[in-house]
C-alpha cells in the first residue's frame, strides 16, 4: 500500500494506483511518494517545490511480468504513465517482479 492512507493520496497518485492495477492485476503494489525528498532540487524549484507529487518509489508483483525483460516492464508502465509524465510526474523508481521471483519455492511445489 501507499504510504499515505486512501484518503489522502493525492490525484498523481490516485491515477498511478488505478491504471497500474487495471493494466496489471497486481499481487502486490506499493507506492511511495518520496517528492518530499526533491523538493531542493533544481527542476522542483523551478516549479515551486512541485505539487508534492514528482517524485514515488513503486514495487509491483505481477504475473503480467512473466517472459518479460525488466526493461520491457517499465516501458509497460511508462506507457500507461505517460499522461501523468507529461503533466509533472518528475521521477518514478520501479521495482517489477513476477510472483515466482519473489517466492521462487512456492512457484516450485506449484508445478
Amino acid at each position: 500500500m501507499s504510504n499515505q492512507t486512501l484518503g489522502s493520496m493525492g490525484p498523481v497518485e490516485t491515477a498511478i494506483r488505478e491504471k497500474l492495477t487495471t493494466l496489471l492485476q497486481p499481487l502486490q503494489l506499493t507506492i511511495t511518494n518520496e517528492s518530499h525528498v526533491h523538493r531542493h532540487h533544481a527542476a522542483m524549484r523551478a516549479q515551486g517545490g512541485g505539487n508534492g507529487e514528482t517524485h514515488f518509489d513503486v514495487l509491483i508483483i505481477s504475473a503480467a511480468f512473466k517472459g518479460k525483460s525488466t526493461i520491457q516492464r517499465h516501458r509497460m508502465i511508462y506507457a500507461a504513465l505517460s499522461d501523468e509524465l507529461a503533466q509533472g510526474l518528475h521521477a518514478i523508481s520501479l521495482r517489477t517482479k513476477t510472483p515466482e521471483e519473489v517466492d521462487p519455492a512456492s512457484a516450485a511445489s506449484s508445478r
